[in-house]
C-alpha cells in the first residue's frame, strides 16, 4: 500500500507518466526501488526522484496516518494492477491509477448504470429517478452516481429503498464526504453493501477540480449515463461528454420545454442521446451483458401502454387548476389514494399536460380536450 500512497503523492508525476513507465516495470511500486540513475533515465526529474527515494526510506507523518486511517476505516486500494480494478475503467483513455474502495468492492465488476441530473430537480425529476433506478436495479444493474446533491441523492436512494445496489463516486477523499448534508447517504450506502469510491486520498477535501475528474470515472465505470433534468451548461452534461468519449451509451429524459433544466436534457437527444420514457428503454439495450452476469432480467414498461386519451379525459387531470394545486388537494377531489395520485401525476406530466412548480401542479393550456 504505501508504494501507491507515495507514488500519489509524486509531485507532477502524471497518469500518462506512471502508465508510460509502467512498460518498463513488472509494477509500478517498483518504482520506488529504482536507482537516481535509473529513475533519471525514465524521465523523472531530481524532485520526483528525491521525493521517492526519501519518503521510502523516512515515510512522513501524514503518509503513515493516512495508512492508518485507510486500515482502520476498512478502505481498499484497488491499484490499475489490481484484479478488482474495473476493465471498463481501464479500457477509458486516463483511468485512475488507484480507486479507494469502502465497502462491496465485487460491486466494480458489476453492470452499471450512472445516473447524473440537476442539483436542484423539480419534483417530476424526483418522481422520474426514482421510477426509472428502483426498476433498473431490480432487472439486476447496479446504480452508479456522484452522491451530489438532488438527482445523485435521489438515485442512490431509490436504488436502497429498491434492495439494490448502488456505488457512490466522490470528488473528495473518504474522511471529508461532501456534501456534508449525504454523510447519512453515505453511511446507508455501505450499510446495505453498496461501495463508496475516491480516486482521492482519504484527507482531501472536496476542490472544483476534482468533481471533471469523478464525472469521468463515473461515466468510466457504466454501460450508459441517464441524465435526468439538466442545465445546458451542466456537470451534468460533461459526464454525458465523457461517456460518449469512452464510446458509451448516453440516455436522456425529456421534460418540460419551458424549465431551464430540461434544456440539456434535450440538447442530448437532438445530438443523438437516446430518448428515455420507461425503464425498458435502458434495459432493451443490456439485455444479454446482464443475462452474462446471471442477473435476473425482468422489466415492465409502464409508460409504453399509456391510454393517453383516457388520462387526458380523466378525473384526475379535471381536478388539477391553471395555477399550483396541492396533491392533497387533487386527492380529495379525484377520490383517488395519494400513491395512485402521484403515479398518475407522473404519467400527465410526462405526456406535457401539467406541470410540477412549487406547491403542486399546474394544468397546461392544451386542447386535447376539444379532441
Amino acid at each position: 500500500m504505501r508504494e501507491w500512497l507515495i507514488l500519489l503523492q509524486c509531485p507532477g508525476l502524471g497518469v500518462a507518466t506512471l502508465l508510460k513507465v509502467c512498460k518498463e516495470l513488472n509494477s509500478l511500486t517498483e518504482l520506488c526501488y529504482q536507482s537516481e540513475h535509473q529513475l533519471s533515465k525514465m524521465g523523472l526529474s531530481s524532485k520526483q526522484i528525491i521525493f521517492l527515494q526519501q519518503s521510502i526510506k523516512h515515510p512522513p507523518n501524514h503518509l503513515v496516518n493516512t495508512e492508518n486511517y485507510i486500515i482502520s476505516h476498512k478502505i481498499k486500494l484497488v491499484s490499475i494492477e489490481d484484479k478488482l480494478y474495473p476493465n471498463s475503467l481501464k479500457q477509458t483513455s486516463r483511468p485512475p491509477i488507484v480507486l479507494f474502495a469502502q465497502g462491496n468492492v465485487e460491486l466494480l465488476s458489476q453492470p452499471q448504470i450512472a445516473f447524473v441530473g440537476s442539483r436542484a430537480p423539480t419534483a417530476y425529476g424526483i418522481e422520474v429517478t426514482k421510477y426509472l433506478a428502483s426498476a433498473l436495479v431490480k432487472s439486476g444493474l447496479v446504480v452508479t452516481s456522484g452522491l451530489a446533491l438532488g438527482i445523485d441523492g435521489v438515485a442512490h436512494q431509490a436504488t436502497i429503498d429498491a434492495g439494490g445496489y448502488t456505488i457512490a463516486v466522490m470528488g473528495s477523499g473518504h474522511a471529508n464526504i461532501y456534501p456534508k448534508k449525504h454523510r447519512q447517504l453515505a453511511a446507508n450506502i455501505i450499510s446495505t453493501n453498496g461501495l463508496l469510491l475516491s480516486e482521492f486520498l482519504p484527507f482531501d477535501t472536496p476542490q472544483s477540480f476534482h468533481f471533471p475528474r469523478r464525472n469521468r470515472v463515473i461515466a468510466g465505470l457504466s454501460y450508459g449515463t441517464a441524465v435526468v433534468e439538466a442545465a445546458l451548461k451542466s456537470g451534468s452534461l460533461i459526464t454525458a461528454k465523457y461517456a460518449l468519449e469512452a464510446n458509451r451509451d448516453v440516455f436522456a429524459v425529456p421534460g418540460n420545454i419551458f424549465s431551464p433544466v430540461s434544456t440539456g436534457c434535450h440538447n442530448l437527444i437532438q445530438n443523438g442521446a437516446k430518448l428515455v420514457q420507461c425503464p425498458a428503454d435502458i434495459l432493451e439495450e443490456y439485455e444479454q451483458l446482464i443475462c452474462s452476469h446471471d442477473v435476473n432480467v425482468s422489466y415492465s414498461s409502464s409508460f409504453s401502454n399509456i391510454d393517453k386519451n383516457n388520462l387526458a379525459e380523466s378525473q384526475l387531470l379535471a381536478s388539477v387548476d391553471h395555477e399550483a394545486t396541492s396533491v392533497d388537494v387533487i386527492s380529495q377531489r379525484s377520490n383517488l389514494p395519494v400513491d395512485q395520485v402521484l403515479k398518475e401525476l407522473l404519467e400527465l406530466e410526462i405526456l406535457g399536460y401539467i406541470n410540477a412548480v412549487p406547491g403542486g401542479y399546474i394544468k397546461v393550456n392544451t386542447n386535447f380536450n376539444n379532441k
